[in-house]
């Protein structure tokens, strides 16, 4: 998977967002796919109009691992700029970050229907919870 920096440098040579659409969509085409049994409630997005499942791995090293999956191309491109942005990153990088900020800086929410902004808050907002309970779990083991 590629780098969220990546990704961004790539937007800055496509000049029109028809082009940047295609990209975010190939980009959708590189995720590993899901089991059937990981595409559960459980594991459901809810506030997305699509249907978009995160699955997260066990920690490893203090750090959040996750994979996901939609069944809209535009909206698995996201998962996977999702991906790209938070996994991998330590449970308190993942509170820490802004994505708005990093969202900006391609200008991807402003061409985003207001179905798949909220898909997308909704997605940044699980994948926190997550990081938190992760980060409370281990500071209480860690007593």
């Amino acid at each position: 998977m590629e780098s969220f920096e990546t990704i961004a440098g790539d937007f800055a040579f496509l000049d029109e967002w028809e082009e940047r659409y295609k990209y975010i969509i190939d980009l959708g085409r590189h995720l590993a796919p899901l089991s059937d049994e990981e595409r559960n409630e459980t594991n459901k997005v809810q506030g997305c109009a699509s249907q978009v499942w995160l699955v997260f791995d066990p920690p490893r090293n203090g750090r959040l691992y996750f994979r996901g999956d939609s069944d809209a191309h535009i909206v698995k491109g996201l998962v996977a700029m999702m991906t790209a942005l938070f996994s991998g990153k330590t449970f308190q990088d993942i509170i820490d970050l802004d994505p708005q900020e990093k969202f900006a800086e391609i200008d991807l929410t402003a061409h985003l229907t207001p179905q798949r902004a909220n898909g997308l808050s909704s997605m940044v907002a699980r994948i926190k919870r997550e990081a938190k309970a992760r980060l409370e779990a281990s500071a209480a083991a860690e007593g």
